[in-house]
């Protein structure tokens, strides 16, 4: 079964998330929004959940910076122990830095690594690249995009005309 996305172009980021928020009502599910500029309400018309990603980069800088401080701490206290001067076997300031660093770039890590897991990465091309006027997203067009599957275009096509869409297109994934 071959997977379509249905465009719709509305005049303003208003009309577009009243767009939005009428699919979502029809029962449509795989909704995006396409905008020149950031437009906040896009965020609950589309339904979209907090994000777990930064919980997860506080977990991973936490742990990195906690192996960084374990790791000096176990090698300049107990591995080879090495006294000079009086001083302590184990000073907090001096295993800091390097811990928050590891800190920072585990945390770094993470985020790309689950980025590209979450998106899908690499992918460099989507079909509706190839709607010449979707040009337009990226300079003043606000758009809607659904995805469905063939039977349901046509009606996905005729919602997005009824909620005022100045141009619809189809774009069809096996036809690249």
């Amino acid at each position: 079964m071959s997977r379509h996305w249905v465009l719709g172009e509305f005049a303003s980021s208003d009309a577009l998330v009243a767009a939005l928020k009428a699919l979502r009502a029809k029962g449509f599910k795989q909704l995006d929004a396409h905008t020149p500029f950031p437009v906040e309400e896009t965020f609950e018309a589309l339904g979209l959940k907090r994000s777990w990603l930064p919980s997860l980069t506080l977990a991973a800088g936490l742990g990195g910076a906690a192996f960084a401080y374990v790791t000096q701490w176990f090698t300049n206290a107990v591995d080879y122990p090495l006294d000079v001067g009086g001083r302590p076997l184990h000073s907090v300031p001096t295993n800091l830095p390097i811990a928050f660093e590891l800190g920072v770039l585990s945390a770094a890590l993470m985020v790309f690594g689950a980025l590209m897991v979450l998106f899908g990465f690499p992918h460099v091309t989507h079909p509706v690249f190839d709607v010449e006027s979707f040009r337009s997203a990226s300079v003043d067009g606000f758009w809607a995009s659904v995805a469905v599957d063939a039977e349901d275009a046509p009606a996905v096509e005729a919602a997005l005309r009824e909620l005022g869409a100045r141009q619809v297109s189809v774009v069809d994934e096996g036809a690249r």
